[in-house]
């Protein structure tokens, strides 16, 4: 397994650290939990501006082809 270093504002950190807290878990579970979660289920409101782009662009796509 690989790791990675980010650096986030203090003030970000903490949030993220209360909210593990909250949780009964450590902050590292909660990140990795999230980024599995965002990885695994692409959020809606992406979904929906994809599928606005295709069908703006439905027209062109059918020319292009």
């Amino acid at each position: 397994m690989a790791s990675i270093t980010i650096n986030i504002p203090d003030e970000q950190l903490q949030k993220l650290q209360a909210l593990a807290q909250e949780s009964g878990i450590s902050l590292a579970d909660l990140l990795r939990a999230r980024i599995e979660d965002w990885l695994n289920h692409p959020t809606s409101e992406f979904t929906q501006a994809a599928n606005y782009v295709l069908r703006k662009n439905a027209e062109l796509y059918r020319r292009l082809a």
